[in-house]
């Protein structure tokens, strides 16, 4: 298969105090029957720090603007919270008519420069604004991933939630290190402590993050960001059939950097959403979304 590059979509470049770079992480949603998408994503102030926005593209021709938000929908946590330096979009569902929201919380370290854990997040009003279920993480520290548990991807799948997330302890050099794992939850909202490792980094490689599922007639499509030491960010691929046991088959992924552009040096955060118009992946290019983010649409899925 083939992902058909459309364009970039959206760039911050300080239309707001809280967007005055990036936009990354988009995380579609949905919206009046497919006709609207609603991008969530992460925006950031002068200092570095994220909050969450949304930027609504047509669902026919998701390259075109409808609107943007104007304020946060979600801020960053109370000092000394898993989220106070910054909250990041990962993934949405809808339950019972309201949104839930996966989001990555960032605080920063001292021997360690950061930590990413996982909250959850739920919003009545289609997104406009999004209240916490907890201040503490949905996803917190655990042996084995004492620095990083985040870059979730939720399903529903049979009678509970599945979880396929980045998660480790290590570091090389400046950048953290991490396995891709899997975790299943009767609620949602309450996951296991420690998750099955599904893939490892090889030689040169740091991680994989970001994973985006689709069921496609049983067979299992992931598309990941893979993290590596001498490129950077490029966008990876994996079958399985369990959802537990995958093979990695990156040469079939359908997408790379362009030869010049907002996206020639890296492609990255992905997230795959189908519509009744085609199937959608919106991903950040250049330096972890500071060029925007784009869209591709699938062409021989299935």
């Amino acid at each position: 298969m083939n992902w058909r590059k459309l364009g970039r979509v959206y760039v911050a470049a300080g239309q707001r105090p809280w967007q005055q770079t990036h936009a990354y992480c988009p995380t579609p949603h949905l919206l009046d029957g497919g006709d609207r998408i609603r991008v969530f994503c992460a925006f950031l102030d002068v200092e570095r720090v994220g909050r969450l926005g949304w930027v609504d593209v047509d669902g026919r021709d998701p390259t075109r603007v409808l609107a943007v938000s104007e304020r946060p929908a979600l801020d960053v946590g109370a000092p000394g919270c898993f989220d106070d330096n910054g909250v990041t979009p990962l993934s949405i569902c809808e339950v019972d008519g309201r949104l839930r929201l996966y989001y990555a919380g960032w605080q920063l370290g001292v021997r360690a420069r950061y930590f990413l854990f996982t909250g959850l997040a739920e919003s009545a009003d289609g997104g406009e604004s999004f209240q916490r279920v907890s201040e503490a993480p949905v996803l917190d520290r655990s042996d084995g991933e004492l620095i990083t548990r985040t870059g979730v991807h939720v399903r529903r799948g049979g009678a509970g939630w599945r979880m396929w997330y980045a998660g480790g302890s290590a570091w090389v050099g400046a950048k953290p290190t991490y396995d891709l794992r899997y975790l299943e939850s009767a609620d949602g909202v309450s996951w296991g402590r420690s998750g099955l490792v599904c893939l490892r980094p090889q030689a040169g490689e740091l991680g994989f993050g970001r994973p985006s599922v689709l069921d496609d007639g049983g067979t299992l499509r992931m598309w990941y960001s893979l993290r590596t030491v001498a490129l950077g960010y490029r966008i990876g691929y994996a079958e399985s059939a369990d959802g537990v046991a995958w093979e990695r088959r990156d040469d079939r992924a359908g997408i790379d950097v362009s030869t010049s552009g907002w996206d020639s040096e890296m492609v990255c955060l992905s997230c795959l959403l189908p519509t009744p118009h085609g199937t959608y992946l919106f991903y950040n290019g250049n330096n972890y979304g500071e060029t925007g983010f784009g869209v591709a649409v699938a062409e021989g899925l299935g």
